[in-house]
């Protein structure tokens, strides 16, 4: 009987053990919820930008040409040189000078026939293109140079047709330069003209700089399509959307634990942040902004503090 008795107290207790095994195990078993970190809305002024090219340029370049039929005598300047208005650029000798002129002059001292012709700048610029060099024969109406107005420099920019109404804000910009150098700039009026395979209109940009900066040079511009001060604002990185990018949510705690989907409405966005429209969020609510990528309509979750 005793024997009997020691079999069900051993009995009990393996069972006892067994289940109590068994419950830690279940419990262990529990899936914890996927970590996440969360932030809330902010009250933010947001400007959506387009960022532009934009092109140097001289928009007047004038031909200089050779007003008789002779010989240059003398070439002041060479391709790339900074002139000023009424600055000596060639000597021409005509061809007759150069045939009859020593005789005309021994014939008679007094005639002071010489045949040199003198062609100066019209304006002030650089030597574009040059022609000719000392020596060479010219005809009348020939081109001998090409001088680039400084007056008519600008930066075009090419808008294209659906961003011009944002214009009208944006009559002072901001050009960078490839080297990261920044320069005012005053927009001015387009050219009446439009690329036909771009459809952009070209938009002339007048720049304050003293400095010498080389034709068809790209430099970048930044217009600003939409300002609004006080916007309500979250991160990019909670804003969740569809391949579509058409319909855009976010995962908002409703508990310690556990998050739901909220679709949103989103208004203007910047580098950083989005503006959100609707719903209304208050600035207690819980928004995630990792570990969202992926999760169902409710999920749950263990918000952790980012090291």
């Amino acid at each position: 009987m005793k024997i009997i008795d020691s079999f069900f107290i051993v009995f009990f207790c393996m069972a006892a053990s067994a289940c109590k095994n068994s419950k830690t195990t279940e419990e262990s078993s529990i899936p914890e919820g996927t970590p996440v970190s969360v932030t809330s809305i902010a009250y933010d002024t947001l400007e959506e930008i387009s960022e532009l090219n934009a092109t140097s340029v001289y928009l007047i370049k004038t031909p200089i040409k050779s007003s008789v039929n002779g010989y240059i005598q003398k070439v002041n300047g060479t391709l790339g040189s900074a002139v000023r208005i009424g600055q000596l650029l060639f000597v021409l000798k005509t061809k007759e000078a150069n045939s009859l002129g020593n005789s005309i002059n021994a014939l008679d001292t007094s005639f002071h026939f010489s045949g040199i012709v003198t062609v100066k700048s019209p304006n002030t610029g650089f030597i574009v293109q040059l022609n000719n060099q000392q020596g060479d024969y010219v005809q009348d109406g020939e081109q001998l140079a090409v001088i680039s107005d400084a007056g008519s420099f600008y930066f075009m920019m090419n808008v294209p047709y659906e961003e011009k109404f944002f214009l009208p804000g944006n009559n002072k910009l901001i050009l960078e330069l490839p080297d990261g150098e920044k320069i005012d700039g005053v927009l001015q009026s387009p050219l009446p003209v439009m690329d036909s395979a771009s459809q952009t209109i070209s938009y002339k940009i007048k720049v304050n700089t003293k400095q010498t900066i080389p034709e068809k040079l790209i430099a970048k511009v930044k217009l600003v399509k939409y300002f609004k001060p006080n916007a309500i604002s979250l991160p990019k990185g909670t804003i969740l959307s569809d391949e579509t990018q058409q319909d855009f949510w976010v995962m908002k705690m409703i508990n310690d634990s556990t998050a739901v989907k909220v679709p949103i409405h989103k208004g203007i966005e910047n580098d950083t942040r989005i503006e959100i429209l609707s719903p209304s969020f208050t600035a207690g609510d819980k928004i995630l902004l990792t570990g969202n990528y992926g999760l169902p309509d409710t999920a749950k979750v263990t918000v952790v503090t980012p090291d």
